[in-house]
């Protein structure tokens, strides 16, 4: 009586079937998948979503019969990675909600970056001995892009909670295991932080262990925030003030180790981050508090952030102004800045000479190109909300909201599926991309409902164009 409602569509679609239902349907589908991966999946009773994210493994030559996830970091690496890491400040409650409970019940509870490397995994010792044969590991990548669909990747990908049962991984060695995932993001700036999973047997994809995980995750996101309060408080109290973080080396490219480790604790409680993307006016967060900048201060501190070595008051203006900048606009703007800056932290205020940031920030804009150098453009499209500061005639930002666009739609174009190029299409600056909508005409099945919007939207265009 389960599935007595429609049983031809839920079989043609999957859903409404409980997770060991769907195994047969997803092992058929590993036949027609072939052993590279190769060809597209079409076999009713397959989730959509399982089917989609196999034809986007595949299309990031993940490997299905590939026994073990790579390792990304080594452990001296990941020890350093992990202490600065703002998911550090989460553990104790992820430790009691989800660790101590999973000894007693044969599971396991990880911990990933943003970009899907397990930096945690912990629970049932016997389960974590079985879980190391296909390297399931701190210091493993489990993104989409390397291991094929998995809770952790996918999760990240998709930007949502998900489950996968047995079969329905991409990865072969894989199918004797379960797990149900949900994305982690920063309470005060949204920025994407990592991912909450729970992998074991049938019992890690049980209905009640998605609400389980999400609970945990809110709860977590609630004691981040109190801490940050609580230590802002502190620190107002006090007038000592905290060591400038370290320079980070680079050559004028974007840092994506935008950490500070907080003295006295076990892992930095923030990401310092600068949100730009598809905003007027960044919104900054750092140490804690948060604050709306104007335009012209949003300006000034996507530059700097884009140039961690620093840059000069006549190089700072030049990327600054339309035209022939005046250094001494730029001095009295800085002058207004850093009485913006002093607010949220002293050690925020830039140096001057030359103009630099003295504290570890990561834009957003920082973590997409991040993503696609490694290849994430799922994750990328899910953090790019639109251009950067997109009504800025800043030389400086012109060209870094050309240069971030350009990368994005290349790398979806490129190696996005239909999903990925629908979801780029919605974004403001895709509005007339034909080209986008053309491809991702031609990656749909024939008989997909998301078609006739396409065709629309390109006959829309066709018409406006002609006009």
């Amino acid at each position: 009586m389960r599935n007595s409602v429609e049983p031809t569509a839920v079989r043609a679609s999957g859903a409404g079937l409980d997770p060991e239902a769907r195994q047969p349907y997803a092992r058929a589908g590993h036949e027609q998948l072939g052993s590279l991966g190769a060809g597209l999946v079409q076999v009713p009773g397959l989730r959509s979503l399982i089917r989609e994210s196999w034809q986007r493994s595949a299309q990031l030559h993940a490997n299905p019969d590939n026994p073990e996830a790579p390792l990304a970091m080594d452990r001296e690496e990941l020890e350093e990675y992990r202490r600065q890491h703002p998911l550090a400040a989460i553990m104790p409650v992820i430790h009691k909600l989800l660790v101590l409970p999973s000894h007693d019940s044969g599971m396991l509870v990880a911990v990933g970056d943003e970009v899907g490397r397990l930096l945690w995994v912990e629970g049932d010792p016997a389960m974590q001995r079985r879980a190391e044969g296909m390297m399931f590991v701190p210091g493993a990548d489990w993104s989409e892009a390397t291991v094929g669909t998995s809770a952790p990747g996918t999760a990240l990908a998709l930007g949502r909670g998900i489950q996968i049962a047995g079969a329905e991984h991409y990865k072969r060695s894989v199918h004797p295991w379960s797990c149900t995932a949900v994305p982690f993001h920063d309470p005060d700036s949204g920025a994407l932080l990592g991912v909450v999973d729970i992998t074991g047997t049938e019992s890690a994809v049980a209905p009640h262990t998605l609400s389980l995980v999400e609970a945990t995750v809110a709860a977590a996101q609630a004691h981040l925030r109190v801490e940050r309060l609580q230590l802002a408080a502190a620190r107002h109290a006090s007038p000592a003030r905290r060591r400038p973080a370290a320079a980070v080396a680079g050559s004028g490219s974007v840092t994506a180790a935008a950490m500070a480790a907080v003295p006295g604790r076990p892992g930095s409680l923030y990401r310092n981050s600068l949100q730009l993307l598809g905003r007027d006016q960044a919104v900054l967060s750092l140490d804690g508090g948060t604050v709306t900048l104007s335009a012209r201060h949003s300006e000034i501190l996507a530059l700097l952030s884009a140039h961690p070595n620093g840059l000069s008051a006549e190089q700072l203006s030049a990327l600054l102004y339309p035209g022939d900048g005046s250094t001494m606009t730029l001095r009295a703007e800085m002058v207004r800045l850093r009485k913006v800056l002093l607010q949220l932290n002293p050690d925020a205020v830039p140096e001057s000479r030359p103009y630099r940031l003295r504290v570890d920030l990561m834009p957003d804009f920082g973590q997409v190109l991040s993503c696609l150098q490694r290849g994430a453009h799922r994750i990328a499209l899910e953090i790019y909300r639109g251009a950067v500061l997109p009504r800025s005639e800043a030389p400086g930002v012109t060209e870094l909201r050309g240069r971030v666009s350009r990368l994005l739609r290349e790398a979806v174009l490129t190696d996005g599926s239909a999903e990925s190029l629908l979801k780029y299409a919605q974004l403001p600056e895709a509005r007339d991309d034909v080209e986008v909508r053309t491809t991702a005409l031609k990656l749909l099945p024939p008989r997909s409902p998301k078609r006739s919007a396409v065709v629309a939207d390109l006959e829309r265009l066709e018409t406006e164009l002609s006009a």
